[in-house]
């Protein structure tokens, strides 16, 4: 039967502390991810279910959840915290577009009842108009044509981009998403070009697993 992989399909599956669910857990999600749809083969048959999601996952940096915290220490030892992070393959973290250190909130910003920030329908609006008669909706559904006929870089976002490449050691799939990011940074802005700065700003979105799983 459909498990929570296809129960999501055109939503969101949010994994809460990612590192507490088995490795065999984890890595099912690499096909899905990828493809869209998840194939389960059993011995009385094989089954293919769509799912087409939004994978969230949220997890501390180390047991105790102080590891590089500004302010308070991390009581766990350097091996404790890379066996803790090396439960998420590289394989997988490849596969998330944005990866994102969520900082302590201080009180003020905690209080603040002004609305949070939001995408911008008009950014919606333009990939809509763009892929029309496609069969693509939005820039993460860009296929490796598409992405090259409408991921068209300024001359200087194509060397800071080429320099990220070198110096990240990109794997050709993280390129693929670092540009359907910029695209998507491009398209908030109402840029029709991927210009340097909506390439650097989806870099700073590929980060984090270089600074914790060094």
């Amino acid at each position: 039967r459909p498990g929570e992989i296809s129960l999501a399909h055109n939503g969101v599956l949010f994994m809460d502390e990612l590192p507490q669910f088995t490795r065999p857990a984890m890595e099912s999600l690499r096909q899905p991810l990828e493809d869209g749809v998840i194939t389960i083969s059993r011995a009385g048959g094989r089954a293919t279910y769509p799912s087409s999601f939004m994978l969230i996952g949220a997890m501390n940096p180390c047991p105790c959840g102080y590891f590089g915290h500004p302010t308070r220490a991390c009581t766990c030892s350097q091996t404790k915290v890379s066996l803790y992070l090396n439960k998420i393959s590289g394989p997988l973290l490849d596969r998330m577009d944005l990866q994102v250190e969520v900082p302590p909130v201080e009180y003020d910003r905690m209080a603040d009842a002004r609305p949070a920030e939001s995408s911008a329908e008009a950014a919606r609006q333009i990939q809509r108009r763009r892929y029309a008669g496609t069969g693509v909706t939005c820039n993460a559904r860009l296929t490796p044509a598409l992405l090259k006929k409408y991921c068209v870089l300024t001359p200087e976002a194509d060397r800071l981009l080429a320099a990220a490449y070198e110096r990240m050691g990109l794997s050709g799939r993280s390129y693929d998403r670092l540009l359907r990011v910029a695209r998507t940074i491009a398209d908030l802005a109402g840029s029709e070009q991927i210009g340097p700065d909506h390439v650097a700003e989806a870099i700073q979105f590929r980060n984090l697993d270089r600074k914790y799983w060094q």
